[in-house]
């Protein structure tokens, strides 16, 4: 079900939404968090759908605010609600706001925070520049930007650890967490040998790129070294070079990586690249800070060395 309120006050807003209880609708109860999502309007639609499937493993009240107009002009607030079928197993109210709201847009939102309950900022697209000094960061207990989204990721990427600050996260960090468990399961078998460099080859633009190589420099204690492939989607390959040889995950279509290492014989496994909604369910799962993350962005980030340009044609 969805409720239009246009020209409307956020009183009317979560009057509205009470009713909606009272009558057996949305149950507040079972929500775990509330959701904020800072959203361009040309994004809100698909942030919507993302949330309604991250709802149903973590059910919560999603708060979608979307500046419709400039900052100056006449102040003027769009709600509307959805509920049902329309919202998953959340309750959605997207705020659409024009004139000086834009600017005061932490007042319209924490009138609708469920009581008592943790709350998590999602920008989908452009982030501020420090998070955790943005009105909506700082009363959030966790605040998930996206640098693969923006229009110039690496960039981006290369800016937070100056900012970075306990709660803060990044949708290219959840993308790459099941790398992140193949390859230490790949490590830790016999021999066990140290590894003396890493090589990470893939899409530069993508920081998880360079994220997943920060943490296995990090973590290795060994150089480690990006090699752009162009035309590549996403990380295409891992090779960890130890003294009886190297430890190879190859990924080139996207959906299933082959491992090989010494004595052992090959394997491949189903890895596909990870869609948004599940990057964002990896991200909800955890309200606590990522140490890990923050150790990659302050520590292994600044030792990412960039190789030569290979093409997908020359790998072929």
């Amino acid at each position: 079900m969805i409720i239009d309120m246009p020209g409307t006050t956020t009183n009317a807003v979560n009057k509205r939404l009470v009713k909606l209880r009272d009558e057996g609708g949305a149950v507040a109860l079972g929500r775990v968090l509330t959701l904020v999502v800072m959203a361009e309007e040309r994004d809100v639609e698909e942030a919507i759908a993302t949330t309604n499937d991250a709802s149903r493993e973590h059910p919560c009240r999603v708060i979608v605010v979307a500046p419709s107009g400039e900052a100056e002009g006449e102040a003027r607030l769009d709600a509307q609600i959805r509920v049902g079928g329309d919202a998953g197993a959340s309750e959605v109210v997207v705020l659409r706001i024009a004139g000086p709201l834009v600017e005061r847009h932490d007042t319209l939102v924490m009138p609708l925070l469920l009581p008592d309950a943790p709350i998590v900022a999602w920008w989908p697209r452009t982030a501020p520049a420090d998070p955790a000094a943005d009105p909506i960061g700082r009363m959030a207990h966790r605040r998930i930007t996206d640098t693969t989204a923006v229009a110039d990721p690496v960039a981006m990427l290369r800016s937070l650890p100056a900012v970075s600050k306990p709660g803060d996260t990044d949708l290219a960090w959840a993308r790459v967490t099941l790398w992140r468990a193949l390859i230490a399961a790949a490590i830790e078998q016999p021999p066990f040998e140290a590894v003396t460099s890493v090589r990470v080859e893939g899409e530069e633009r993508h920081t998880s790129l360079h994220l997943l190589t920060a943490w296995l420099g990090e973590r290795l204690g060994c150089p480690a070294t990006i090699v752009p492939v162009e035309g590549a989607e996403a990380i295409t390959k891992v090779v960890l070079v130890r003294p009886g040889g190297e430890i190879v995950l190859d990924r080139p279509d996207g959906r299933v990586v082959t491992i090989t290492q010494p004595g052992k014989p090959e394997r491949r496994i189903a890895l596909p690249i990870r869609k948004l909604n599940e990057a964002l369910i990896e991200e909800l799962r955890r309200l606590d800070p990522d140490e890990t993350y923050e150790e990659v962005l302050s520590q292994g980030l600044p030792l990412v060395r960039i190789g030569g340009v290979e093409s997908v044609g020359d790998r072929a």
